[in-house]
């Protein structure tokens, strides 16, 4: 028996089940394994308010926030049609904030204008524990953007319910089999028993699995970027927490949820993106309207044909006046990817490198904290095109698509 559906965002599922009930296969498990037990990687908490919407409401307003696993097509996918096969009576949408190549640093100024801009959200799933570490987010960066991001969202919407996932990846694996717990993983654990959320360990769950010899990373997940096979173990998993707690008797009324203290005082839970356009006294700096390259070089949807701040020779400059506490900028880095100097109001004059090991074979968003924890208030950044450049780099290009900044530290 079939059934399709359209979802926002999202392609057209057929899904096969019985009784309206989706029935996971994982074909590759070793017969003579008795496989482990998927709850036994879920940091269980009640998804209260989701419940009752769909059961009082008869709606859901779903939004998943991650990078390239969360936009492939996969277990976003099912998760969805799961949601509508489950409450055939209730209305569900759902949201593809998916972007490739991004964690929480880049999660965190985006929620706003790609979640939260979208209208009411219920329920809202998160993983950025994969490019996190592949990006090389420090762990202090990761946790003050995870908590940013649970905040911000709650101070939204108290009524919204959270879940955070970590994915695996073999760095993550190797950490385990050495008695380590990996740290992106130990932060999205922190921050869920903080703020008293669902979290679920994929991460933890695929190692141990292979570990008991149900199925092997070589021939059956493949990467870090899931085989069919992994996509339908990830969604397994996660439709066993949405079982547990979307089932049974909803409660009468909404929760407000209250914000505890934060871990971390210095969080970006007020991060959000300026318009290029906010930039003065450029030299060398144009705004273009719609950047797109003028090569082949692939680039990620949502990043060309967009406003942008374009600077290409050594030594062009620009200054930014704004109100926060925490700035940086979202780029794009290309084959022709230079080097930028900066300095926030007196500081000292730094140096970043805005080409990236994928550069090369793609015109990658790529986002950087440039200061944090300053004073709230106003405050003012200045840059240039340093005169040298990465020795891999065709160019001297800084090619800004957002600034960032989190606005004021008083309400958080």
């Amino acid at each position: 028996m079939s059934r399709h559906f359209i979802l926002a965002g999202i392609v057209t599922i057929t899904l096969f089940f019985d009784n309206s009930f989706i029935q996971p296969v994982l074909s590759q498990v070793v017969k003579d394994k008795k496989p482990l037990n998927s709850a036994a990687f879920i940091q269980s908490a009640p998804l209260g308010n989701a419940r009752y919407r769909i059961h009082h409401d008869k709606t859901l307003h779903v939004a998943f926030l991650g990078g390239s696993i969360t936009n492939m097509t996969g277990w976003r996918g099912n998760v969805s049609a799961y949601l509508q096969a489950r409450y055939p009576d209730a209305k569900i949408t759902c949201i593809n904030a998916g972007i490739p190549s991004l964690g929480s640093l880049p999660h965190v100024f985006r929620l706003k204008n790609d979640v939260l801009d979208k209208g009411r959200i219920d329920l809202l799933l998160i993983e950025s524990a994969v490019n996190d570490h592949v990006n090389g987010t420090p762990q202090l960066i990761q946790q003050r953007a995870l908590e940013g991001i649970i905040r911000h969202a709650r101070t939204a919407n108290r009524y919204m319910d959270i879940v955070l996932m970590a994915f695996a990846d073999e760095d993550k694996m190797a950490d385990y089999r050495n008695g380590k717990i990996p740290a992106e993983v130990g932060v999205h654990a922190a921050m869920a028993t903080r703020y008293h959320l669902p979290f679920i360990n994929l991460a933890e769950e695929v190692t141990r699995r292979i570990d008991n010899g149900e199925f092997t990373w070589e021939n059956d997940f493949k990467d870090l970027h899931p085989s069919p096979f992994g996509q339908e173990l990830y969604f397994n998993t996660i439709r066993q927490l949405l079982e547990k707690q979307l089932s049974g008797k909803a409660p009468r009324q909404l929760t407000t949820y209250a914000l505890p203290r934060p871990a971390d005082v210095v969080n970006y839970s007020q991060g959000d993106y300026l318009p290029v356009n906010t930039a003065i006294q450029l030299q060398d700096f144009i705004q273009e309207a719609n950047w797109h390259p003028s090569d082949k070089t692939p680039t990620r949807e949502g990043f060309t044909n967009v406003p942008m701040l374009v600077g290409e020779k050594a030594g062009a400059s620009f200054e930014l006046p704004f109100d926060g506490d925490a700035v940086g900028v979202s780029v794009i880095s290309g084959p022709d990817a230079g080097m930028i100097q900066y300095r926030i109001d007196d500081g000292p004059v730094q140096t970043r490198d805005l080409y990236t090991q994928w550069s090369a074979s793609l015109h990658l968003p790529w986002y950087l904290l440039l200061g944090d924890g300053l004073t709230p208030g106003k405050h003012h950044l200045w840059m240039r095109i340093a005169p040298e450049k990465n020795a891999a780099s065709t160019g001297n290009a800084c090619r800004i698509v957002h600034f960032l900044v989190n606005e004021c530290q008083k309400s958080r």
